[in-house]
């Protein structure tokens, strides 16, 4: 005799069957995004030639055009990506908010002071470390992180929508201040490449950014993926959670201070890049990720498809100019922030 199936169980299969489709839509949107990622550009090549460059196949001038310039540029947008949309998961878990976010909480503005401070004050020769960027970034992204929950926690309140959009508001404002007197005496050329680079780009990228930024996004994404079920557990409150053995402060703390270096990480690379890690979370929940691990896993995903996305879109909308990558993530995610809010408010 059949086992009747429980309606809980019931209920579950329509939302794997949903998760399931959205695993395979979105490995099939990111593999044919690598693919256009690779295949249009200034000059664009046929997808056989592409094949053939990867394959080491194709003349000097193709394999050059491909593993070398387009190839380091699609693999770290990527790589951004995903590490934005993991740390935008990861903070809204820890604030119970779902319009919590990298760059509206000022985590990536931190980063840009910590980065672009660097690239001031040690002149020339930073342009030959790189790790001093990179440093600098996750020392910004830390002391904003502090500034924010703390200028929040006095005015009553950590997880408060309103509250910690506010103190994201006042250090991003801060952060551009900071920014805009360290460039006051560069030199012209400094000053176009700091501005270019806050308005986020991948175009400078190399093997060594990817190779970086790969070892960072994995590592620090790994941590968030291990410390999941604390933010399922903390979730269910902080009564319930002592009950299960987990201190809620103590887990939400690390948890986000890592997902604000994963932010900086992203900034040493890339630039300011904002609105990713607000929209591709929400998206993973409504593709069926309730809980944190799938939802998280599903958000890199989807974050590096939409990345390699508007990368390919800033450098071939407008042919030969190339548009910023932040001003193209904004046109999307500041309607969706917007339409969050307001769904909020009502």
């Amino acid at each position: 005799m059949a086992t009747p199936l429980r309606s809980s169980q019931v209920a579950e299969s329509p939302r794997a069957s949903r998760l399931t489709l959205a695993w395979v839509g979105g490995l099939a949107a990111l593999g044919l995004l690598l693919l256009a990622g690779l295949a249009f550009g200034a000059v664009p090549l046929p997808l056989a030639d592409v094949l053939d460059a990867l394959r080491g196949a194709a003349d000097g001038t193709t394999t050059s055009i491909v593993r070398d310039l387009r190839a380091p540029r699609v693999v770290l947008a990527a790589l951004v990506g995903a590490g934005l949309a993991m740390s935008g998961g990861a903070l809204q878990g820890t604030l119970h908010n779902p319009l919590a976010e990298p760059y509206l909480l000022g985590v990536s503005g931190g980063a840009a002071v910590g980065a672009v401070l660097a690239m001031a004050l040690a002149g020339p020769s930073v342009g030959g470390s790189p790790l001093l960027i990179t440093g600098s970034a996750f020392a910004g992204a830390a002391v904003a992180t502090l500034v924010v929950t703390g200028i929040a926690h006095l005015a009553g309140g950590r997880g408060d929508a309103k509250l910690l959009i506010m103190a994201g508001v006042i250090v991003g404002a801060f952060a551009n201040a900071v920014i805009m007197v360290a460039l006051a005496d560069a030199p012209p050329e400094r000053i176009r490449g700091a501005v270019w680079w806050m308005m986020g780009s991948v175009a400078d990228a190399n093997w060594g950014t990817v190779t970086r930024t790969g070892l960072a996004v994995a590592a620090l994404g790994a941590v968030l993926l291990y410390k999941a079920r604390d933010l399922d557990v903390i979730a269910l409150g902080h009564e319930p959670a002592r009950a299960l053995g987990v201190d809620s402060e103590r887990a939400g703390r690390v948890i986000f201070l890592v997902a604000s270096w994963l932010a900086a990480a992203t900034v040493a690379a890339a630039g300011l890049v904002g609105f990713v890690g607000l929209v591709v979370p929400n998206l993973a929940r409504l593709l069926g990720a309730r809980r944190h691990r799938p939802m998280m896993a599903l958000a890199a995903l989807y974050g590096a498809a939409l990345l390699v996305a508007a990368d390919l879109a800033a450098r071939t909308l407008r042919a030969p100019v190339e548009l910023p990558l932040g001003a193209l993530t904004a046109l999307v995610g500041v309607p969706f922030f917007l339409s969050r809010l307001r769904r909020g408010a009502s």
